[in-house]
């Protein structure tokens, strides 16, 4: 019979949570720091392109989810309908961006990436790929490997959880 925390007796339960529990505390600790110092330093990588963190967010976004319409891309970047708009105001002077109207339905605007905007895309995160290389140097193979497969199975479970997080 395999043993899980929920056939333990209760000295043995004792003993399991308070290891459970600080594992938890520590894997948040770690998960935040780390998602901290990987957000600090793409910001710091953004400095040497000619776009902000918002733009690079909402370029993002743009990229992989295609074509949006400026309420769809206000709600992917959980923004207010003026904020988004100056933003994409700015990447279209900028060239990253354009507006296409629905030929169908000329109410319609969808946000279209022109071709700068690809471009710009893939040197910046060339450019923090090249950060997180230069980490991961410093670690060893098998633990590079182990650390791609937990968070690609933590990456899983949290995509698929529709716990409430109030009640958790």
């Amino acid at each position: 019979m395999t043993r899980t925390p929920d056939s333990f007796d209760k000295a043995q339960e004792d003993k399991f949570k308070p290891d459970f529990e600080n594992m938890v505390q520590e894997t948040d600790y770690y998960l935040r720091t780390v998602s901290y110092i990987v957000k600090q330093r793409g910001r710091e990588i953004l400095n040497s392109f000619d776009i902000t963190p918002p733009q690079f967010e909402a370029l993002q976004v743009l990229v992989h989810r295609g074509d949006l319409t400026m309420g769809e891309l206000c709600q992917h970047l959980y923004l207010a309908s003026s904020t988004v708009t100056d933003l994409v105001d700015r990447m279209e002077r900028n060239e990253l961006v354009e507006r296409e109207r629905n030929p169908e339905d000329r109410r319609v605007i969808r946000i279209v990436v022109k071709e700068k905007g690809h471009r710009l895309i893939e040197e910046v995160l060339k450019a923090r790929e090249g950060y997180l290389a230069s980490i991961f140097a410093e670690v060893e193979l098998a633990e590079q490997e182990h650390l791609l497969k937990t968070l690609k199975r933590l990456h899983e479970v949290m995509t698929h959880d529709t716990r409430d997080c109030k009640e958790s």
